[in-house]
């Protein structure tokens, strides 16, 4: 960028900061918030000094704190110890609200900065323990290395603390002020291993779906369960590894096999299934289902009659704040590599973006790490996306390798039923004593509250902590072989991340790596959570590419395969004490294909490995969309380019609107205004741009789609909170008609979670039913204004019509003037102030709306869920494309911008361009970065 374009327009952010400045104190002037107390000064007082020198204690040498046009920080040190003291002082210069936040929550302790409002999820984070993990990891696992970088980080945290009051460090702090006393303490290594715990959290598989399956028992079959989880379509979707298997003789995976043979020790644990149930279909009552079920087995039978107890489960999950997005089949991740063969560059291409909650700011944090001569003191020069509150880089790459990440999705926690007494738990005809340890929870303005939490041998009793769960399964129907309910069962959670590992030590490790094999010993140590890693390096005539999937992944038993809650009195259904072992993962190298896919997909064709991953993949509706393009693109002999893949990123393409649309069109529409609608989408190309009217009426038909066909069927417990329905009394077995003899219910969960949610497990629910013109699933009961339905037809033209008015209620009554985008905003909210804060507060913190494209499980995932609304609920939140070998050329994206201070210039400044899928120069090389420059900062010891 030319200086003087450069100059231009940091003097254009820096006169829009001042107006927001001024309108910040202006409004609080007049009343709106705090009033008098706050003032210009007080709003500017946090922003970063960015220039001149600072002296830092403990340094050995002088750091150059490098930052370009858009805040983003490039930090060059002569030691590591320099390099992380550095850096954590200059993310606590941008960041350390968030960081603040974030570790109040690892260690359950929200409570002593927003009150008593945050007691429940505090005590819930408590009974799971992250922060004593992570301390047990620090004392007895982590490397030394390790521990040195992550206390030189936590010094450098505290030597930008030092000295200073709240207001001095974020404008929140001020307006905290006004409500306790609260005091800032200072960073510990330990804070920062914690945030890997939430991260795993977020990322921690199938719990959820384990509840749903659980709470719809009470009015679906076996068999509709089933329907509703469909297996994985491996014939449409290619798994991210097409070939290999693990050679069992030499104990590792080989990924040149065709496939590995089960093995009937190895805990393939195919699966206990849902439950048995015979349902008699009285089709009366709107969401009655199509079934009961009876619960007969062991397993299924203990976990039948519980959905009271597991619905207030997942309403305490709810009340934890979701870091990385609302977890379920949305959270999730694009990455593919492509060989330097298909490349216009001749070497790999790599292309990343996580699907996480928007957040304000972002997750990521953009920042280069360099040695100023890379040798055995100094060792690290690299760049990409850290986490605010962890030093190293997470994503991204070095002088040597490029590597992204996603979920790998891998059901990695089970919930278990635990029969216990007031001494202990029943495990295999014994009574053993719970591990107990009593927490207190220190509470803002309030005394402190003390709770004990209680384990046993499958992990901590989660249901003591909501009154609901106290007395758990009172009224479940078990057999013969199960104890005596008594009081009734609890609930306990054995999870991986429970156990402390060397996620950490993964890190830098990754940091260094080299080559493939290093990268591969970097992803032994990535315990938790399990991530898909894709690798990419410049060597040789094209390049390299590669996969690993790493991870602590359990071996359950024969007949336990973690769909459902589990008996956790019997012994078959305990984990084995080995973990699948990293040697027998899946990986491959250079596949002779030429490029690599993840997005959330299986990794394996579940007939080709002895191992069960997970029965919860994503369906592989944006993978298989991503291997089509670059199959589309490479077929005629052209190449891939920089731009191709940004383009592939932005694609917004929807598979089941390809699937669905030619059948909406052949319905016979009489009414004109809905005529006007359906004609919309008359050559439509399926693609999801903010502007498209066809886009907006096709969003809206499948959202009623599957309201009418699944969502008024299934549970109080799993449908969105406060939409009533009449519904046919569950403790009713004959054939009722009597309209007095419905009862009224209302829905329960959160409208981020709640179902069904239109991913593609549903895209797979409707293609299977599809060409069945009298399924089931497609009957309705009538209603006020309608009559019922009893074939896909019947239900598709109603969901036709009740899109129309839904649209014409939200968007106007002209068709032409409907666009997607004006259904399918983001808006920006502030951590903790901004959602939960007051009113005008929120208003002075948040952004948006942005109008966006694209949409759920397409390759674009701005995500939303079509049981709550259109809203944009889970988005790329950040972009990059790797040049590999040529650096410098590389580009990226964040969702908002470096800074956290509201009404610092750089708080969105990268977001309009998000928005519009453009990216950013990402600059390397010293020569690049300093053309890049505007602001140089010198920490000097």
């Amino acid at each position: 960028m030319p200086a003087n374009t450069t100059a231009a327009s940091t003097k254009k952010k820096g006169r829009r900061a001042r107006l927001l400045v001024l309108a910040l104190v202006l409004a609080l002037v007049a009343g709106v918030g705090y009033g008098a107390y706050w003032s210009v000064s007080t709003v500017r007082a946090p922003f970063p000094q960015t220039t001149g020198t600072l002296k830092l204690d403990g340094l050995s040498g002088p750091v150059d704190v490098k930052r370009d046009d858009y805040g983003v920080p490039q930090i060059y040190a002569s030691t590591d110890e320099d390099l992380f003291r550095a850096q954590g002082y200059v993310q606590a210069q941008d960041r350390f609200w968030e960081m603040d936040v974030r570790r109040h929550m690892t260690a359950g302790r929200l409570s002593e900065m927003f009150g008593k409002e945050q007691v429940e999820t505090d005590a819930f984070l408590r009974t799971l323990g992250w922060h004593r993990v992570a301390q047990e990891e620090y004392d007895k696992l982590l490397s030394p290395e390790t521990k040195k970088n992550l206390q030189a980080y936590a010094d450098g945290v505290n030597a930008y603390l030092k000295g200073k009051e709240g207001r001095d460090v974020s404008v929140e702090y001020a307006a905290l002020a006004f409500s306790n006393d609260y005091a800032i303490e200072p960073w510990t290594p330990v804070d920062s291993v914690a945030w890997l715990k939430a991260m795993a959290w977020d990322l921690r598989g199938n719990m959820q779906e384990e509840i749903d399956r659980s709470l719809m028992t009470t009015r679906l079959s076996e068999k509709q369960i089933k329907d509703l989880y469909p297996a994985y379509p491996y014939d449409l979707h290619r798994p991210i590894v097409d070939k290999g298997g693990v050679d069992k003789a030499a104990g590792k995976f080989d990924p040149s096999a065709e496939g590995g043979s089960q093995d009937g020790d190895s805990g393939s644990g195919q699966g206990t299934g849902t439950g048995q149930g015979q349902g008699q279909d009285s089709g009366q009552g709107q969401g009655q289902g199509l079934g009961t079920g009876q619960g007969s087995g062991t397993a299924q039978g203990a976990t039948q009659g519980l959905q009271s107890q597991l619905s207030a489960l997942s309403a305490s999950l709810e009340k934890i704040p979701a870091l990385l997005g609302p977890n379920g089949n949305g959270i999730g991740s694009n990455s593919w590599v492509v060989s330097g063969k298909y490349t216009t560059t001749g070497k790999p291409l790599l292309a990343n973006d996580p699907h996480l909650a928007p957040q304000l700011p972002s997750l990521w944090y953009q920042m280069g790490l360099h040695c100023r001569s890379v040798s055995d003191k100094c060792r690290y020069d690299v760049a990409g996306y850290t986490f605010a509150g962890m030093p190293g880089v997470i994503i991204g790459h070095n002088q040597d390798i490029a590597w992204g990440f996603t979920n790998l999705g891998a059901d990695v926690s089970d919930l278990y039923l635990e029969k216990i007494t007031d001494r202990g738990y029943q495990y295999d005809g014994k009574e053993l004593p719970f591990v107990t340890r009593d927490e207190v929870i220190k509470i803002a303005g309030a005394k402190s509250r003390t709770i004990t939490v209680r384990s046993t041998n499958n992990g901590p009793l989660v249901s003591d902590r909501s009154n609901e769960l106290e007395k758990v399964g009172d009224e479940a129907p078990v057999d013969a072989l199960a104890p005596d309910r008594g009081d009734g069962y609890a609930v306990a959670l054995r999870w991986t991340a429970l156990d402390p590992g060397k996620s950490m030590d993964a890190v830098f490790k990754l940091n260094r790596a080299t080559d493939f094999k290093q990268f591969r010993e970097a992803a032994r140590d990535f315990e938790v959570p399990s991530q898909n890693l894709i690798y990419a390096d410049a060597k040789g005539a094209q390049g390299n590419i590669g996969y690993q999937a790493p991870g602590r992944i359990p071996i359950r038993q024969k007949g336990h395969d973690g769909t459902m809650p589990a008996p956790g009195w019997d012994k078959k259904y305990t984990w084995k004490k080995t973990y699948v072992p990293f040697e027998e993962l899946p990986y491959e190298e250079n596949p002779e294909r030429g490029y690599i896919v993840t997005a959330n997909q299986a990794v394996i064709d579940s007939g080709k490995y002895p191992y069960l991953l997970t029965e919860d993949w994503g369906y592989g509706s944006r993978s298989q969309r991503i291997n089509d393009l670059i199959e589309s693109k490479t077929k005629d002999g052209a190449k891939v380019s920089t731009e191709d893949m940004r383009t592939m990123q932005m694609d917004n393409s929807s598979e089941i609107a390809k699937l669905l649309t030619p059948y909406l069109l052949k319905i016979d529409i009489s009414d004109p205004h809905v005529r006007e609608a359906q004609k919309l989408l008359e050559g439509w190309d399926y693609t999801q741009d903010a502007d498209s009217g066809a886009a907006a009426y096709f969003n809206g038909v499948w959202r009623n789609v599957l309201r009418l066909s699944f969502g008024n069927k299934l549970p109080k417990e799993v449908r969105v909170k406060g939409e009533c329905l009449n519904v046919r009394s569950a403790d009713l077995t004959g054939p009722v008609d009597e309209q007095d003899r419905l009862v009224r219910e209302c829905g329960q969960r959160d409208a981020e979670t709640a179902q069904p949610d239109g991913g593609d497990r549903w895209y797979e629910v409707v293609r299977r039913i599809l060409k069945d013109e009298k399924n089931e699933w497609w009957k309705s009961p009538r209603s006020r204004t309608h009559d019922g339905t009893d074939t896909r037809d019947e239900l598709l033209k109603r969901a036709m019509e009740d899109a129309r008015w839904e649209l014409t209620s939200k968007l106007g009554k002209d068709v032409n003037s409907w666009s997607w985008g004006r259904l399918h905003q983001l808006t920006l909210k502030n951590q903790t102030l901004g959602t939960d804060g007051p009113g005008a507060i929120q208003w002075l913190l948040n952004r948006g709306p942005w109008n966006l494209s694209g949409g759920e499980a397409a390759v674009n995932a701005t995500g939303w869920n079509a049981a709550g609304g259109y809203g944009a609920l889970w988005v790329p939140s950040m972009r990059m494309v790797v040049n590999v070998g040529d650096w410098d050329k590389s580009r990226w994206i964040n969702l908002t911008g470096a800074s956290g201070h509201a009404y610092n210039a750089h708080y969105t400044d990268q977001t309009d361009k998000w928005a519009k899928g453009e990216l950013l120069d990402w600059a390397y090389g010293k020569q690049a970065v300093d053309a890049r420059t505007v602001d140089t900062l010198v920490l000097m010891p």
